[in-house]
């Protein structure tokens, strides 16, 4: 593997300015790139541009690559897949590769059992269909989702997404019977409460008291969708005592659970799927993002009585598509083999450490939180008024870019840690501190730090 970060010319270099010329005249820009990053080639941890650049992957496409990038078992089984069958429809017509990946997932995933599987293509499809299968299964119509989360951009995906504005800006009217409620946020929390468990309580007395109470009935509720940590809303961890009491609450009113592991499955957190730390197991569970090794692929996994729609009332074309399903037996494989949940915990406890370490002496850290590799350093301007820091976290991450580190953000001003499982301990070591020693120099340089 080259050495890395390798920057030979200085991005955007001339090639990566050309397409990025190309592709304002031709694609709709709605979308913000982090960076002027032009990617040719990926492989495991180590992004090329086009110029000839080499640079270290710390946000693994949006927590997809978590086995690597173009990782060679995937690639063979996708390529042998490729060879014999590129699609037939499973939602008309059957084959075998589609019956083994979901036979693979009712055994890894903690859904309720026993479970069955429905096949998507993205992570908004899946939350798509857990909507579907909720309502269905339980002849409700509302559905509680949370303040801060991010479940996808389709319609029904996008009325349950409450992240930013600018997401549903000029799209209502959305799905009706959508109940927005806060998301225990320990270092902002809600409630105002001083501690983390004190903020899981008062989320979910709100839930019980105050929207049950006062609001819907809860045998109205379909489902409570949520995220176990926050992705796009900031990388955040709720507390201890939060998912286990939301699992007691909608069992207590017969309603569907939702896990939306988009982001966080597939040994992401240091665990299979993040809900483990807790001990949860949610009646329906959506994944997409990491299952297939960066091919177009999602999953809903639900409990059989949820997993319930007749014959006609949901399909999809493309999903379970056979060379993905290919895919995604790799990744299980090789996640599997080579124990990448071990490997996530042990990685990101050092990372979190080392974060932790500078946060004593960086005013501009407020807050570090995270499991496995899956890590958010919120920087503020203050940490008496928790102000944000916006626009330090742009300048750092074109900073840290130019430099050969791909990092990115999330929420309001959190910079996100999520490389591939598989990087060295050495690469991701240094890149930990190379994003600690530019997070000292911005902070002087901005006079937050003294």
């Amino acid at each position: 593997m080259a050495s890395v970060p390798r920057i030979i010319v200085e991005p955007p270099g001339p090639k990566a300015r050309e397409i990025i010329e190309r592709d304002s005249r031709v694609l709709m820009q709605s979308f913000v790139r982090w960076y002027p990053l032009v990617v040719e080639e990926v492989r495991d941890y180590v992004v090329k541009d086009v110029d000839g650049n080499l640079y270290v992957d710390l946000n693994a496409g949006i927590a997809v690559l978590n086995v690597g990038g173009s990782n060679p078992l995937v690639v063979r089984r996708a390529k042998e897949q490729l060879e014999k069958l590129v699609h037939y429809s499973l939602t008309d017509f059957y084959y075998e590769v589609a019956v083994e990946l979901a036979e693979k997932l009712v055994t890894i995933v903690p859904s309720r059992r026993p479970s069955k599987v429905f096949f998507t293509n993205s992570g908004a499809e899946s939350i798509e269909a857990s909507i579907k299968v909720a309502r269905y299964s339980t002849g409700r119509q509302y559905i509680i989702a949370f303040l801060g989360a991010f479940h996808g951009r389709t319609m029904g995906a996008l009325s349950l997404t409450a992240s930013k504005p600018v997401h549903r800006r000029r799209f209502s009217p959305l799905l009706p019977g959508v109940i927005h409620v806060p998301y225990p946020y320990p270092y902002r929390c809600p409630f105002r409460a001083e501690e983390p468990e004190e903020c899981g309580d008062a989320v979910l007395g709100f839930i019980e008291d105050w929207v049950f109470g006062k609001l819907v009935d809860p045998t109205e509720v379909a489902a409570i969708v949520v995220e176990p940590i926050l992705g796009e809303g900031g990388y955040v961890v709720p507390p201890d005592n939060f998912l286990p009491g939301l699992q007691r609450l909608a069992d207590k009113h017969g309603i569907v659970l939702v896990a939306d592991e988009v982001q966080t499955g597939f040994a992401r957190t240091g665990r299979w799927f993040a809900v483990e730390h807790w001990n949860v197991r949610p009646h329906v569970i959506a994944l997409a993002k990491a299952i297939a090794g960066g091919l177009p692929l999602g999953a809903v996994v639900g409990h059989e009585h949820v997993m319930s729609i007749e014959p006609g009332g949901h399909a999809t074309t493309f999903g379970g598509n056979p060379v993905s399903a290919a895919a995604a037996l790799g990744v299980i494989e090789f996640i599997e083999r080579e124990r990448l949940w071990e490997r996530a915990a042990r990685l990101g406890g050092e990372a979190l450490r080392r974060f932790m370490e500078a946060a004593e002496n960086i005013e501009m850290i407020g807050d570090v939180r995270g499991k496995g590799l899956m890590i958010g350093v919120e920087l503020v301007r203050s940490r008496t008024t928790k102000e944000p820091a916006r626009r330090e976290l742009e300048e750092l991450l074109i900073r840290l870019f130019k430099k050969g580190y791909l990092v990115i953000g999330a929420g309001v001003s959190t910079l996100r840690l999520a490389p591939p499982l598989t990087i060295p301990e050495d690469v991701l070591m240094s890149a930990v501190d190379a994003i600690i020693e530019e997070v000292r120099r911005v902070c002087k340089e901005r006079g937050i730090c003294k």
